[in-house]
């Protein structure tokens, strides 16, 4: 019975640390370019030792890889309803206001040095959804689709918050829908 509760809080404690090691992240991410970026800074933010990280992670790649997995969930949240509506616009405009109500976020992780990680797994994750995605009349393999698909949807993401900023997500949504999703869906 002890050791259930005490596995328990330490799961908890766990899951704390992770959380702070998180949080202290995506905060310094939006401050600080990748590349630049410190354990140290990291464990000073979230208020935990710096050995502490090291028992979570090997270093911030993997914590990078282990939010950007979180976000990229979220992302993807936004973006599969486009291959399963025919509104795919309506799609696109709502996966634009998702990046827009947090640009510094995704910016950070799609024009700095986190963005091969960022692409990558971003792919990946899109990759799983192929089987669900299969449709008989199409004669673009889906694997295929999704690849040019949610690069295409990243360059374009990454092109606005780099180079466009200015411009509403409504008229980003609307390249998105023109370049990358109708050619496929």
């Amino acid at each position: 019975m002890q050791s259930a509760r005490r596995l328990a809080s330490t799961d908890l404690r766990i899951a704390r640390t992770r959380t702070a090691l998180h949080d202290a992240f995506l905060a310094l991410l939006v401050e600080t370019p990748f590349e630049q970026l410190t354990v140290k800074a990291v464990t000073a933010r979230a208020k935990t030792g710096y050995a502490t990280f090291f028992r979570h992670y090997h270093g911030l790649d993997q914590l990078l890889a282990d939010v950007a997995a979180e976000e990229i969930d979220q992302l993807l949240a936004q973006t599969i309803p486009v291959f399963d509506t025919a509104d795919s616009l309506r799609s696109c405009e709502a996966l634009c206001d998702y990046v827009a109500g947090k640009h510094s976020l995704w910016r950070s992780l799609l024009t700095g040095g986190a963005w091969p990680r960022v692409r990558e797994e971003f792919v990946a994750k899109a990759h799983d959804l192929v089987p669900a995605m299969e449709r008989p009349e199409s004669r673009i393999p889906p694997s295929l689709a999704v690849v040019f698909a949610t690069s295409a949807v990243l360059d374009i993401l990454a092109w606005w918050l780099r180079d466009a900023s200015d411009r509403p997500p409504s008229e980003i949504a609307a390249y998105i829908n023109t370049l990358a999703v109708s050619p496929v869906v």
